[in-house]
């Protein structure tokens, strides 16, 4: 006998209030929300649209708008006739609207992304760039691996991190998405097993899932990585390729040691695996780690890719990422990219270029702002939030927040409410888990950080508690 709810039952569940606006569209995040930390079960039949206008007093046009967002986003399924029932969407699909982008412009404060704004150094770089442009004028503009003087920029820096490095093992990229989006596409095929961190990088397995690869989650446990997991999980697997994140790990802030990194890129060596090493934060040490060799440092045959971007040192409005691997490999991921974009812009790269040469000096800049941001998002969510656990990283731009249950999802659509976007757990991982977990970054300033958790705290009400007090669900 098929399951249902009648209008009564579902308009019960939902508690929208009717001063809600758009309504249709908190009535949809209600219903996804009750389907994502199970109070309402997948495959049971909702009631017409008619009949929940009624009960609800709206008109059927808010409702048949709010079933149509639930059937974009896959949380809803419908035949001609027979009705509409609860579903989840397919695990490999990204959906209508990405969790990451923001379809309208609803003047919430954006936690979801840690993206800290631009150097103060950023307008020389530019001025620097516009004076040197003309050189790259009288040509054609297009150079699918980057200009000289930018791969050679990144080629010292590899050097000054001790690992040799000439201009032509370089590819300069539009951000490390792009890096991460050309690597995978070209390595990886349908069926293909990945292996990659639980919790990652949301846009890594975004790209994973779109070639249609097998996904290879190993979980991070609370004191980092268990190498002996993670080399398992590659021979079982037979996985080719894995993503892993070794510096300021995004999102739980991890910095994995020396130790472990020569372990890792000689398990590869043994699995015959290439590990594609996100570098992103790999400059933004905020206490004293000591010294941290790149895992490149440790391969003697080619299987490591590494990435790196501008977009967390400097601003990532300039779109400018690069790879490392390979001379030959370079040359290969050339050919392919010119399918895709042909060429990155030239004055981003020369403004990069003058960047590095400023290096130094930005790095402190941005460090002590991260530094006095993730004070503030600390004292904040002690004295507001205590209840929630944390371990400050030690780098990096984000804490990795446990809460006391799992309703990250719900509390992330409590926060909306309020006016503040941030980012639960389930985005980092692979089949819908991590609930339990909320990643806060602390990339914007201070007073903007207090303002959010007050707001979120604010929020937390509609769970039936207090922030003061353990969180617990309300079933």
């Amino acid at each position: 006998m098929d399951r249902y709810l009648s209008a009564r039952q579902l308009a019960r569940l939902v508690q929208v209030p009717a001063e809600t606006r758009p309504y249709y569209k908190a009535l949809a995040e209600s219903v996804r929300s009750l389907i994502l930390d199970g109070r309402l079960a997948v495959r049971v039949r909702l009631p017409a649209e008619r009949h929940l206008a009624e009960e609800l007093g709206v008109s059927r046009t808010t409702v048949t708008t709010a079933y149509d967002r639930l059937r974009e986003q896959g949380y809803l399924e419908s035949r001609q006739g027979a009705g509409s029932w609860t579903a989840l969407p397919d695990p490999a699909a990204l959906g209508v609207e990405g969790p990451w982008v923001v379809s309208d412009d609803e003047g919430r404060l954006p936690l979801h992304c840690a993206a800290p704004p631009a150097t103060s150094y950023l307008g020389d770089a530019i001025a620097a760039a516009a004076e040197a442009y003309h050189r790259y004028a009288l040509g054609m503009g297009y150079d699918p691996i980057g200009v000289a003087p930018l791969r050679e920029a990144v080629a010292r820096r590899y050097r000054e991190r001790g690992v040799a490095t000439r201009p032509e093992q370089i590819m300069i990229t539009a951000g490390a998405q792009h890096a991460i989006h050309l690597v995978m596409s070209l390595l990886v095929g349908p069926q293909d097993p990945v292996l990659v961190e639980s919790p990652t990088f949301s846009h890594a397995i975004d790209v994973a899932r779109l070639r249609g690869a097998r996904l290879v989650p190993v979980g991070i446990q609370e004191d980092g990585w268990h190498l002996d997991l993670l080399e398992c999980a590659l021979r079982q697997s037979a996985a080719r390729l894995a993503y892993v994140i070794p510096d300021f790990h995004n999102p739980t802030g991890h910095l994995m040691g020396d130790e472990d990194r020569a372990a890792l890129v000689a398990a590869a060596r043994r699995n015959d695996a290439i590990l594609l090493a996100d570098e992103t934060w790999a400059e933004l040490a905020l206490d004293d780690v000591g010294p941290r060799r790149p895992l490149a440092s440790f391969d003697t045959d080619g299987r490591v890719i590494s990435i790196g971007s501008a977009s967390k040192l400097w601003w990532g409005g300039l779109r400018v990422g690069w790879i490392r691997t390979t001379a030959a490999l370079v040359r290969r991921l050339a050919l392919f990219r010119a399918s895709v974009d042909i060429s990155g812009a030239i004055v981003e790269q020369l403004a990069v270029t003058h960047l590095f040469d400023r290096l130094e000096e930005t790095r402190a800049d941005r460090c002590r702002s991260l530094r006095a941001s993730r004070a503030a998002l600390v004292a904040a969510l002690h004295a507001e939030l205590p209840s929630w656990t944390f371990t400050p990283p030690p780098g990096g731009g984000s804490l990795w927040i446990r809460l006391d249950a799992p309703i990250a999802t719900p509390l992330a659509d409590a926060a909306a409410a309020r006016g503040v976007r941030i980012a639960p757990g389930p985005w980092f991982g692979v089949d819908g888990t991590l609930e339990h977990y909320v990643r806060i970054p602390f990339t914007q300033p201070p007073d903007v950080l207090t303002d959010a958790v007050h707001r979120i705290a604010a929020g937390t009400g509609s769970y039936g508690y207090r922030p003061a007090e353990p969180l617990t669900p309300t079933l």
